[in-house]
Order: C-alpha cells, then structure tokens, then sequence
C-alpha cells in the first residue's frame, strides 16, 4: 500500500467518518451497528478507489451508506418477525398448557391410585377394626349403634375408628394438604 493510498484513505476517513456515523445511525438507532456500518462502507469505498478514479467521493460513500443501512433495517425486520412469530408461538403453547393444567382434576389422575391404597389399607387392617370403620364412615352408621352391635362401648367404637384413620393417614401422606 502506498504512501498517497493511505493518506488519501485517512483524510476520507477523517473528513467523512463523523458525518456517515451520525447519518447511520439517525436510521439504525444501534452505535455498534452503525459504526460496523461506515466502516464497511469506507472500506468499500477505498478498493473502488484503488480500481478506479472516484470524485467526488461524497455522494458515492452516501449511497453505499444507503444501501448497507437499507440492508441492515431489512435483516432487523425479518428478525423482529421471527421474533415475533416464535413469540406468537410460544405464547399459544403457553395458553395451551395453562388451560389443560386449568382443566385438570388431580382427583381424577390420583383417585384410582388412592383408591388402590384405601383397599390395600383397609385390608390390612383388624377385621373388627375395618368393619367399625366401614359402618362408621361409609354407612352412616353412630358410634352408639356400633358400639350396640359389637356389644363394646363407645370409647372402644372411637378407638377402632382412631386405628382406621391413624393407618389411612399414614398410607396417604404423599396425597394429603
């Protein structure tokens, strides 16, 4: 590279860089780009002006100027729509799953498994102590009335349902409040 080659290079630059950059960035409103911006164009003005004779030098780095930052707004654009897009999409799933979790029983995914643990419970339980708990909670039945078909008293009725629930509590843990 020649001595008159750069020179004439640093004076472009300095006549020029200051007035592209603030024109660049007036329309891409980001200073890396617009930096990234005029300097390719004064590199691109310089090799054109190694091939061949440029002048005035003004108008020609302006509409190289135009052009990359046209690019530039064009390739932002097509990034925001993406953005957009995938936002969109993102946003519908989104919904999707909040509705599906809003309409979910987890009385319904559970109360197979947690009416496999009663059985299993209950069965393993005293077959008096079952039993009292059954007419207790599933017949409707008062600790009086048990107590009289037993033929035990009602502290004994209260005791037999406290083992029932004592056992259900702890069977059922992982699915209580």
């Amino acid at each position: 590279m020649s001595n008159d080659s750069l020179n004439n290079f640093n004076n472009i630059y300095t006549t020029y860089y200051r007035k592209a950059f603030f024109y660049v960035k007036s329309y891409v409103h980001d200073d890396m780009a617009a930096e990234d911006i005029v300097t390719d164009a004064l590199i691109k003005l310089w090799e054109l002006m190694k091939l061949e004779s440029v002048n005035p030098v003004g108008p020609l780095l302006f509409n190289i100027l135009k052009k990359s930052s046209l690019d530039y707004l064009k390739h932002q654009r097509v990034k925001q729509t993406v953005h957009e897009a995938i936002a969109k999409t993102l946003n519908r799933e989104l919904e999707i799953r909040t509705g599906s979790l809003e309409s979910s029983n987890p009385n319904d995914v559970f109360s197979s498994e947690i009416q496999q643990i009663i059985e299993k419970t209950m069965n393993s339980l005293p077959e008096t102590t079952r039993s009292i708990f059954i007419l207790s909670r599933f017949d409707n039945k008062s600790q009086k009335e048990i107590a009289e078909m037993y033929k035990i008293s009602v502290k004994g009725v209260d005791y037999h349902i406290m083992q029932s629930v004592k056992s259900l509590r702890i069977t059922l843990k992982d699915y209580l409040p």
